[in-house]
Protein backbone atom coordinates (compact mmCIF):
# COMPACT_ATOMS: atom_id res chain seq x y z
CA UNK A 1 0.00 0.00 0.00
CA UNK A 2 1.53 3.57 -1.11
CA UNK A 3 0.94 6.00 1.81
CA UNK A 4 0.22 9.01 0.52
CA UNK A 5 0.11 11.90 3.07
CA UNK A 6 -2.45 14.62 1.77
CA UNK A 7 -0.53 17.83 3.36
CA UNK A 8 2.88 16.92 1.97
CA UNK A 9 4.46 19.72 -0.42
CA UNK A 10 7.92 19.98 -2.12
CA UNK A 11 9.47 23.03 -0.78
CA UNK A 12 8.57 25.27 -3.81
CA UNK A 13 5.26 24.65 -3.58
CA UNK A 14 5.06 25.14 0.25
CA UNK A 15 7.00 28.77 -0.62
CA UNK A 16 3.86 29.90 -3.36
CA UNK A 17 1.32 28.50 -0.76
CA UNK A 18 2.80 30.76 1.90
CA UNK A 19 2.93 33.73 -0.42
CA UNK A 20 -0.79 33.25 -1.07
CA UNK A 21 -1.38 33.12 2.48
CA UNK A 22 0.74 36.74 2.89
CA UNK A 23 -1.83 38.32 0.66
CA UNK A 24 -4.64 37.29 2.48
CA UNK A 25 -2.82 38.69 5.72
CA UNK A 26 -2.98 35.06 7.36
CA UNK A 27 -0.06 34.27 9.71
CA UNK A 28 1.87 31.29 9.00
CA UNK A 29 3.60 29.13 11.85
CA UNK A 30 6.45 27.62 11.25
CA UNK A 31 7.34 24.56 13.62
CA UNK A 32 10.13 21.65 12.43
CA UNK A 33 11.57 18.79 13.79
CA UNK A 34 12.46 14.63 13.48
CA UNK A 35 8.99 13.74 14.66
CA UNK A 36 10.43 10.00 14.57
CA UNK A 37 8.07 8.56 17.10
CA UNK A 38 4.86 10.94 17.09
CA UNK A 39 3.69 11.13 20.43
CA UNK A 40 1.70 13.24 23.32
CA UNK A 41 4.55 15.47 23.85
CA UNK A 42 4.51 16.31 19.95
CA UNK A 43 0.53 16.17 19.22
CA UNK A 44 0.35 18.93 22.69
CA UNK A 45 3.19 21.10 20.75
CA UNK A 46 1.47 21.33 17.37
CA UNK A 47 -1.68 22.21 19.39
CA UNK A 48 -0.46 25.20 21.16
CA UNK A 49 1.88 26.03 17.60
CA UNK A 50 -1.59 25.94 15.76
CA UNK A 51 -2.77 28.77 18.35
CA UNK A 52 -0.45 31.21 17.27
CA UNK A 53 -1.46 31.71 13.69
CA UNK A 54 -4.03 30.92 11.15
CA UNK A 55 -1.29 28.19 9.79
CA UNK A 56 0.35 25.89 10.87
CA UNK A 57 3.31 24.57 8.84
CA UNK A 58 5.91 21.24 9.53
CA UNK A 59 9.64 21.35 8.63
CA UNK A 60 10.54 17.60 8.69
CA UNK A 61 13.53 16.25 8.34
CA UNK A 62 14.82 13.96 5.70
CA UNK A 63 15.44 10.52 6.60
CA UNK A 64 19.33 11.60 6.01
CA UNK A 65 19.32 14.27 8.49
CA UNK A 66 17.69 12.38 11.17
CA UNK A 67 20.09 9.45 10.98
CA UNK A 68 22.69 12.64 10.86
CA UNK A 69 21.51 14.04 14.04
CA UNK A 70 20.19 11.03 15.78
CA UNK A 71 22.59 8.30 14.60
CA UNK A 72 22.33 5.24 12.78
CA UNK A 73 19.63 3.26 13.95
CA UNK A 74 17.01 6.15 13.07
CA UNK A 75 14.89 6.81 12.07
CA UNK A 76 12.12 4.34 13.07
CA UNK A 77 10.01 5.27 10.45
CA UNK A 78 10.72 6.50 7.00
CA UNK A 79 9.95 10.54 6.08
CA UNK A 80 7.24 9.51 3.76
CA UNK A 81 5.56 7.35 7.05
CA UNK A 82 6.07 11.04 9.41
CA UNK A 83 4.18 12.86 6.72
CA UNK A 84 1.65 10.77 6.36
CA UNK A 85 1.18 10.83 10.37
CA UNK A 86 1.69 14.79 10.73
CA UNK A 87 -0.75 15.05 7.37
CA UNK A 88 -3.76 13.03 9.34
CA UNK A 89 -3.59 15.74 12.03
CA UNK A 90 -6.46 18.13 11.98
CA UNK A 91 -3.77 21.39 13.48
CA UNK A 92 -1.12 20.74 10.54
CA UNK A 93 -1.92 22.66 7.69
CA UNK A 94 1.33 21.69 5.34
CA UNK A 95 4.50 19.57 5.91
CA UNK A 96 7.67 20.01 3.78
CA UNK A 97 10.94 17.88 4.29
CA UNK A 98 13.91 19.06 4.39
CA UNK A 99 17.51 17.60 3.56
CA UNK A 100 19.99 19.67 6.15
CA UNK A 101 20.41 19.20 9.38
CA UNK A 102 19.77 22.84 10.19
CA UNK A 103 16.28 24.82 8.60
CA UNK A 104 18.10 28.35 8.60
CA UNK A 105 18.14 28.29 4.14
CA UNK A 106 13.91 27.30 4.46
CA UNK A 107 13.27 30.15 6.88
CA UNK A 108 14.69 33.08 4.93
CA UNK A 109 12.85 31.37 2.03
CA UNK A 110 9.50 30.35 3.50
CA UNK A 111 9.59 33.34 5.26
CA UNK A 112 6.98 32.20 7.99
CA UNK A 113 5.37 35.19 10.24
CA UNK A 114 6.02 33.14 13.86
CA UNK A 115 8.70 30.35 14.60
CA UNK A 116 7.26 27.81 17.34
CA UNK A 117 9.50 25.72 19.08
CA UNK A 118 8.99 23.33 22.26
CA UNK A 119 9.40 24.61 25.56
CA UNK A 120 12.15 22.42 26.35
CA UNK A 121 14.30 24.59 24.11
CA UNK A 122 15.17 28.38 24.69
CA UNK A 123 16.54 31.30 22.65
CA UNK A 124 19.94 30.53 23.70
CA UNK A 125 19.89 26.97 22.73
CA UNK A 126 18.68 27.52 19.45
CA UNK A 127 21.07 26.78 16.83
CA UNK A 128 22.77 30.01 16.14
CA UNK A 129 22.53 30.04 12.18
CA UNK A 130 18.49 29.57 12.85
CA UNK A 131 18.16 31.98 15.24
CA UNK A 132 20.10 34.11 13.12
CA UNK A 133 17.70 33.76 9.95
CA UNK A 134 14.72 33.95 11.94
CA UNK A 135 15.65 37.84 13.83
CA UNK A 136 16.85 38.55 9.99
CA UNK A 137 13.23 37.65 8.82
CA UNK A 138 11.97 39.37 11.68
CA UNK A 139 9.92 36.45 12.70
CA UNK A 140 8.10 35.84 16.47
CA UNK A 141 9.75 33.50 18.04
CA UNK A 142 7.85 31.42 20.67
CA UNK A 143 8.80 28.14 23.09
CA UNK A 144 5.79 25.92 23.74
CA UNK A 145 4.19 24.65 26.78
CA UNK A 146 6.58 21.20 27.41
CA UNK A 147 5.09 17.71 28.66
CA UNK A 148 8.18 16.33 31.02
CA UNK A 149 8.74 12.94 29.92
CA UNK A 150 8.11 12.71 26.81
CA UNK A 151 10.63 12.54 23.83
CA UNK A 152 11.34 10.53 21.19
CA UNK A 153 14.84 9.18 21.91
CA UNK A 154 13.82 8.37 25.47
CA UNK A 155 10.46 5.78 23.82
CA UNK A 156 13.15 4.60 21.52
CA UNK A 157 15.36 4.10 23.92
CA UNK A 158 12.79 1.81 26.13
CA UNK A 159 12.52 -0.77 23.53
CA UNK A 160 16.23 -0.79 22.38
Amino acid sequence: MDLIPSKLFNFANACLIREKLQKENRKVVLTNGCFDVLHVGHIFSLENAKKLGDSLWVALNSDTSVKALKGDKRPIFTEKMRAYALSALSTVDGVFIFNGIRLDDEILRFRPDIYAKSGDYTIDILDPSERKALQTMGVEIHFLPFIEGFSSTSIVNKFL
